[in-house]
């Protein structure tokens, strides 16, 4: 996790801070000479862009466009993930002073797609994705392993998310294993969440939080179950048909750490989003993908891609409709069929 860190003299040229940020952090003796310098070299060189990432425009910016295609063309099997994350990013980017920040919920089975349709949103609004300074991801059995400390990380996590976002109003923090994360934890950054204009003269406004489940996960099965064997297809699936249950379900699960939290009493999450499970086809999409991405023969790349998904679990046993593990191994796996 990184901290909020005041930047040395040598890194200066390196950054898009305006001209009397940088003064503050050089000593007195020499702010007017240096004040003068800076000027005359940003008004010469406004249009010199940058070798070191900034809170800018030119590092920060989306297009909502090529988010939704490659929502559609890569996150296989999520017609209903797509379609939410899509238009829930693309109108609060597009909406230049938002009441609050964007937090998405994104739950389901292990290997259908949160992770990775995490670093999709990364990808199409910072020009350096998932390794951007000003997207942050925190891990509960990494970050906060100890019940013990509950208190330690509370202080930590607040200090973390406001000195990020001090230097970054448009920081994005992922919350991954939620499932595992200790109850009451979360609720410590309720307050950035909340629809206030400033905190300490701070705004969250612009920020988004993503916390990733697999909580809640056999309710998104039933219902897709449900809609199999009444023979109807996936793609009827609507978020109407499991919303209710879904938050019901996590908010009343004890070993989640959104358990009775305040985030959800008082809907301070913008969207629960479903993550199905997936299916034959789309673990062969998947493989096939994974494939590819090795350069490998389009005619190997088939038949191992369909040995890789067909020896993968699924369930009901006799019908093997669903992917009991989706896409999760597949990367460790292919190698062996090679």
């Amino acid at each position: 996790m990184r901290r909020h860190v005041v930047l040395s003299l040598p890194s200066l040229l390196l950054l898009c801070s305006a001209t009397s940020a940088v003064i503050e952090t050089i000593g007195t003796g020499i702010v007017l000479g240096m004040a003068a310098a800076l000027a005359g070299f940003f008004a010469r060189y406004q249009h010199i862009y940058y070798f070191h990432e900034c809170c800018h425009p030119n590092w920060i910016t989306f297009n909502n466009t090529v988010l939704e295609e490659d929502l559609r063309t890569q996150l296989f099997g999520q017609h209903l993930a797509s379609h939410i994350i899509g238009k829930a990013v693309k109108g609060f980017m597009n909406n230049g002073n938002p009441r609050k920040p964007l937090v998405l919920s994104l739950h389901g089975w292990t290997g259908t797609g949160k992770n990775f349709a995490s670093a999709l949103i990364a990808q199409n609004i910072y020009k350096e994705g998932m390794q951007s300074q000003f997207v942050h991801v925190f891990t509960s059995e990494l970050h906060f392993p100890h019940a013990g400390q509950m208190d330690t990380y509370k202080t930590q996590l607040q200090q973390w998310i406001k000195g990020n976002v001090s230097n970054c109003p448009q920081s994005m923090f992922i919350f991954d294993e939620m499932d595992k994360m200790h109850p009451g934890l979360i609720d410590s950054i309720k307050p950035y969440l909340e629809y206030y204009e400033k905190l300490d003269d701070v705004s969250y406004r612009k920020a988004i939080f993503i916390f990733l489940s697999n909580a809640g996960g056999e309710r998104i099965v039933e219902t897709a179950l449900d809609f199999w064997k009444a023979g109807r297809s996936r793609e009827e699936i609507q978020l109407k048909d499991v919303e209710e249950a879904l938050v019901l379900s996590v908010f009343n699960n004890k070993r989640s750490g959104l358990w009775h939290t305040s985030l959800i009493d008082k809907n301070l999450v913008d969207f629960f989003v479903p993550f199905l499970p997936l299916e034959y086809k789309h673990v062969l999409q998947c493989a096939l993908a994974t494939m590819r991405a090795q350069d490998m023969d389009p005619d190997k790349a088939t038949a191992i891609a369909a040995q890789v998904a067909q020896d993968l679990p699924y369930f009901p046993k006799v019908e093997r409709v669903f992917s009991v593990k989706g896409c999760k191994t597949i990367d460790s796996k292919w190698e062996y069929y090679t």
